[in-house]
């Protein structure tokens, strides 16, 4: 049924433009994605290359970004600077990088007060326009945009292409504010934002750089790829892609080569900005522009021992709302039915790469390869629902006198409290112990991994053995302790 709206009066309630235009610049946006956000436009936009370029003069500094692709004509250029210029839910091209229609607006608020767009449409006139944060408060105070360009030669910048866009960066005063053309110290600390932007993009976007999808030029220089993976050296372990929900979700697992294996330049390039420790992890692309690197999406700790371990996760983007990708294009969120897929899968990984980094990067001849993760509950579904079972074949539970315990399994099975378990992950996913976190160092943890070892023992050899704690749960997340039996 329908509701009648015309018996309601009404009351306009529409944004006022300074207040919603200051808010932009709260978004929460660094430098770093802030450029990259542009240039996700740019790539939709058909550019096969971009230029990123800066001019320094202090607090009157300028930063621009120039394409080549396929440029707009006044009414799409306003279209494009006007906020909320997408719905969210409309579905959009498959290779379309934008989602909200903010990207444009929100990433150059949150860095400058004023920024202008010129564009040129093949065989058009080029056409231009201003957002001027100070122009909307103390003159316009709305919607307004202003026909204005920065000074210097963006005209002729715009008419020696084919087509293409480029935005220009003014007063950018979370950076620069107050800062004088000859503050040496500014300068520099300008030059090592700059330098983070580069290295920021050069990992974002490797994937189109590699497959020559696009060329960027930072100040004039091309940007070159850095990729995650270490795919080309000959002792990095590759793992068999997997696929997800109908083949609509890929992952694909990395261990990268041991210390010993690299040159001291591969070492170093393959840490990347972040260092070793900090690069573990998931991975999470979206029309392989990266969104997240180096994550385990809240399902295991970053420790020393798994480093060694990287996982490539692909999506498509008719999966924004459901991994919940936000504005910034930087934070992705798990759907709570693929985290078991995925914590089995990534477990396997970091397996292999606990043994290569125990090893010094020799290969072990074991038969784990062929085995599988052993969790304690198991994800079912029955009647179109979820339901959750304790895995009788995990080599603990398997040792037991499973006639005498069925009753207690039967028990604990069906009064597992999982709407309260999903509440608290979705509002404090990071206020939950791991397993025998509290007594890790205890010996109730150590006797239980004795026992399931001892039993292991009389089948394998004990490299094999510890080798498949490494995929039994919870033992996996303890390797330390498991190099000491």
């Amino acid at each position: 049924m329908s509701t009648d709206y015309s018996k309601y009066s009404t009351a306009d309630a529409a944004p006022i433009a300074v207040n919603m235009l200051e808010s932009f610049r709260a978004v929460g946006y660094n430098m770093e994605a802030a450029v990259a956000d542009i240039l996700d436009n740019s790539i939709s936009a058909g550019a096969k290359n971009i230029w990123i370029d800066f001019e320094w003069k202090g607090a009157d500094s300028t930063f621009s970004l120039k394409d080549d692709g396929c440029g707009m004509v006044n009414d799409e250029l306003i279209n494009a600077m006007r906020p909320g210029s997408k719905n969210p839910n409309e579905e959009r091209d498959i290779n379309d990088l934008g989602r909200f229609g903010l990207g444009l607006k929100t990433a150059s608020f949150s860095q400058c007060r004023k920024y202008s767009v010129i564009s040129k449409k093949r065989s058009q006139k080029p056409v231009f326009w201003t957002w001027d944060l100070d122009y909307v408060y103390r003159h316009a105070k709305e919607w307004k945009l202003i026909a204005s360009l920065p000074d210097g030669n963006w005209n002729e910048q715009i008419q020696n292409l084919y087509s293409g866009t480029i935005v220009i960066w003014q007063d950018m005063d979370h950076l620069l504010k107050g800062i004088t053309a000859d503050n040496q110290k500014a300068y520099n600390k300008f030059l090592q934002t700059m330098e983070y932007v580069k290295k920021h993009i050069a990992t974002v976007f490797h994937r189109y750089i590699e497959d020559n999808k696009i060329k960027i030029f930072f100040k004039g220089r091309e940007v070159e790829a850095w990729n995650p993976f270490l795919i080309k050296h000959t002792a990095t372990q590759s793992f068999p892609e997997e696929p997800l929900q109908n083949g609509k979700i890929k992952v694909r697992g990395f261990v990268l080569p041991h210390k010993s294996k690299l040159t001291q330049e591969e070492f170093s390039n393959a840490e990347g900005a972040k260092g070793w420790n900090a690069q573990q992890g998931f991975y999470v692309y979206r029309n392989e522009r990266m969104l997240v690197n180096g994550e385990w999406l809240g399902l295991f700790r970053k420790e020393e021992h798994f480093k060694l371990s990287r996982i490539m996760i692909d999506l498509p983007n008719s999966l924004d709302g459901q991994w919940q990708i936000d504005i910034k294009k930087s934070v992705a969120r798990a759907p709570f039915e693929l985290k078991d897929n995925l914590k089995a899968y990534a477990s396997q990984i970091r397996a292999r790469a606990v043994e290569v980094y125990r090893h010094r990067g020799k290969v072990i001849q074991r038969n784990s390869v062929t085995q599988h993760f052993q969790p304690v509950w198991i994800e079912k579904q029955k009647y179109g629902k979820r339901y959750y079972e304790i895995n009788q074949e995990h080599p603990l539970i398997a040792s037991m006198d499973l006639k005498a315990i069925k009753p207690l399994i039967r028990l604990l099975e069906e009064t597992i409290p999982v709407p309260l378990i999903v509440i608290n992950e979705s509002e404090n996913p990071d206020s939950f112990f791991r397993p025998f976190e509290k007594v890790a160092a205890s010996s109730e943890l150590k006797e239980l991994l004795k026992t399931v070892y001892k039993s292991l023992l009389n089948t394998n050899a004990p490299e094999q053995a510890k080798s498949r704690l490494l995929l039994i749960e919870p033992f996996n997340e303890y390797p330390e302790l498991i190099e000491c039996l």
